[in-house]
C-alpha cells in the first residue's frame, strides 16, 4: 500500500511485491481498509511497513483461524535501535515486555488490542464490521469493540513481528506513554472517537 510516498518506496515495492496499490482512503486505517478490498483471500493480516515479521509468522496466524475465531493478535518484540543507548534499550525492552504481559493479561479476562502492526482478520466479517474508522488515533482498539460480537478472538504466542521504535524514539519515550494512556482512555474508557491528531504521519530523515 502505498500512501502518497515521496521518494522511491513504490518503485522499490514494485519489485518485491506481488502488488502495490495507491491508498485512496483517509488515515492509516483507511490504508488498511483498501489493502482488505483489494485482497483475494479469506485471511488478510495487518503490519506496518517498518516491522519485520518473525520467520513462520504467516503460518502461525493461519492455525490461529479455528471455525469461530474472526480475528487474531499477537506480541511486538522492539528493534531498530540505531544509535540508542544501552540505558534507553533497556527502558524500551521494559515497556514492551510490559505491554506483552498486559496483553496476555487482557486476554485472560476476554479482552484484546488489536494492533495494527500485529493482526490478522476474516475478511468478511471485517468488512461487515466496518473496517477501520478514520480515527486520529486508537483505531485498532476501536475496532476490537466492534468486532468482538462477530465471533472469538484469540491471542498466539507464536505471532511475534519484530517493531520499529523509531516513531518512539523521535516523539521521545514519555512523551508516547503519556500518549498511549490518553488514547486507551479516550477510545477504551470514554468510548470517544478521536477525529483531529497527526500521531499516524510522521517525516523522517
Amino acid at each position: 500500500m502505498d500512501g502518497d510516498s515521496q521518494d522511491r518506496t513504490r518503485m522499490i515495492a514494485e519489485t518485491l511485491a506481488d502488488k502495490v496499490i495507491t491508498q485512496t482512503s483517509d488515515g492509516v486505517g483507511g490504508a488498511r481498509n483498501d489493502g482488505f478490498h483489494n485482497a483475494e483471500a479469506e485471511i488478510v493480516a495487518t503490519t506496518d511497513a517498518d516491522c519485520q515479521p518473525y520467520p513462520g509468522w504467516l503460518e502461525a496466524t493461519l492455525k490461529g483461524f479455528d471455525d469461530d475465531v474472526v480475528a487474531v493478535t499477537g506480541f511486538l518484540d522492539p528493534g531498530d535501535w540505531g544509535d540508542i543507548t544501552g540505558a534507553e534499550k533497556l527502558a524500551y525492552e521494559t515497556l514492551f515486555w510490559l505491554s506483552n504481559v498486559l496483553l496476555v493479561v487482557l486476554s485472560v479476562l476476554g479482552k484484546y488490542h488489536l494492533c495494527g502492526a500485529n493482526s490478522a482478520f476474516r475478511k468478511t466479517t471485517f468488512l461487515e464490521t466496518g473496517g477501520y474508522l478514520p480515527l486520529a488515533y486508537a483505531d485498532d482498539t476501536e475496532l476490537y469493540k466492534r468486532i468482538k460480537h462477530k465471533g472469538r478472538v484469540k491471542l498466539l504466542d507464536d505471532m511475534i513481528i519484530h517493531y520499529s521504535v523509531r516513531r518512539i524514539k523521535k516523539m521521545g519515550l514519555p512523551n508516547y506513554i503519556r500518549l498511549v494512556f490518553k488514547m486507551e482512555w479516550d477510545v477504551s474508557i470514554m468510548n470517544r472517537k478521536p477525529m483531529k491528531g497527526g500521531y499516524a504521519r510522521q517525516t523522517y530523515e
